[in-house]
């Protein structure tokens, strides 16, 4: 799903991101340009920011048990 129309990034692209060690907006903006255009996909760019935060956090527990 497209997360910002403007640049054209996925939800995808930004779970990749934060794979690559994206972990701010600040990280996402200058990675993929999100928010860089109208700036309406910042706060669910943000969300989706955090659920793959959460995602690699649980992934990287499982690993270190």
């Amino acid at each position: 799903m497209f997360i910002c129309v403007c640049n054209a990034v996925t939800e995808k692209q930004i779970h990749d991101a934060v794979c690559l060690g994206a972990s701010c907006m600040s990280d996402l903006s200058s990675q993929l340009g999100v928010g860089a255009g109208c700036g309406t996909c910042r706060a669910f760019a943000a969300e989706v920011l955090n659920e793959a935060k959460q995602r690699q956090d649980m992934s990287e527990n499982r690993v270190a048990a």
